[in-house]
C-alpha cells in the first residue's frame, strides 16, 4: 500500500500566515493543504496523512474537514524531515498488510496537478527504482516516492540535513519522471511567490473559509 504524506508543521515565517491555510487562487472553496487532498484523491490515493504542529489546531481542523489523517510531529522545530519521519512511522503502525511505499510533498506546493500525482504512481509500479521524483523540463520537483527499502534511511537521517542525503546517497537508486506539469516545481513560500503563481494577493487571512 502507498500512503500520501502532506508535511505542513512548518512555521510559516516567510509567507507570515499559515501557507496550508492559504486560500488556492485557482479552486474557489480551498486551501493549499485541502486543494492538495483533493488532488491526490483524484489520482485514486485514498490514504492521506497531513503532518502538523500539535498545537495547530486550525489545520487538524481542516484536515479533518476533508477526512484526511491529521498526524503530529512533535519536534516539528527540527526541520521537514521530521514531518516526514513522524508521518512515516504512523503510516507504518496503521496501515494494514504493510506499506509499500510513501508519496511525500510539502503543503506549498499548491500547483501539482493530479495527472502528474498518477505519471509518478504508474513509473513507481513499473520501476525497480526505489527513490522517484517527477521533474519538469529536468528541474526536480513535487511528490517524491520513497519505497520501503529506503525506510530505515529516513528514519535514521539527520534532521538538519533532510531527505535530500537519503536521495543522494545511491543516484542509481532515484528515477526522474518527467512531467508536463511545471506546478511540480513550483513552491510558494513568500507574498510575491504567491502573486507569481496565481497573480493576486492572497486576501485577508480567513477568505481560505470563502
Amino acid at each position: 500500500m502507498l500512503v500520501v504524506l502532506i508535511l505542513a508543521a512548518g512555521r510559516s515565517t516567510r509567507m507570515g500566515r499559515s501557507k496550508p491555510l492559504l486560500p488556492h487562487g485557482t479552486a474557489t472553496g480551498h486551501t493549499f493543504v485541502s486543494h492538495l487532498v483533493k488532488v491526490v484523491r483524484t489520482a485514486g490515493i485514498s490514504h492521506i496523512y497531513v503532518i502538523g504542529r500539535p498545537d495547530d489546531t486550525e489545520l487538524r481542523a481542516e484536515v479533518e474537514k476533508v477526512a484526511a489523517t491529521f498526524i503530529q510531529n512533535p519536534r516539528p522545530d527540527d526541520g521537514q524531515l521530521s514531518s516526514l519521519q513522524a508521518g512515516l512511522s504512523a503510516a507504518e503502525v496503521t496501515t494494514v498488510g504493510g506499506l509499500d511505499a510513501v508519496m511525500v510533498m510539502p503543503a506549498d506546493v499548491p500547483r501539482v496537478s493530479a495527472d502528474s500525482v498518477r505519471r509518478l504512481l504508474a513509473a513507481a509500479r513499473g520501476s525497480t527504482a526505489t527513490i522517484l521524483r517527477a521533474t519538469h523540463q529536468g528541474r526536480h520537483g513535487h511528490p517524491v516516492i520513497f519505497k520501503s527499502p529506503v525506510f530505515a534511511e529516513l528514519h535514521a537521517a539527520d534532521p538538519a540535513v533532510g531527505a535530500r542525503a537519503v536521495v543522494r546517497a545511491d543516484p542509481a537508486r532515484v528515477e526522474d519522471v518527467e512531467v508536463e506539469d511545471a506546478g511540480v516545481t513550483i513552491d510558494v513560500d513568500t507574498p510575491d511567490d504567491y502573486v507569481r503563481t496565481f497573480g493576486r494577493p492572497p486576501g485577508p487571512e480567513g477568505d481560505d473559509r470563502r
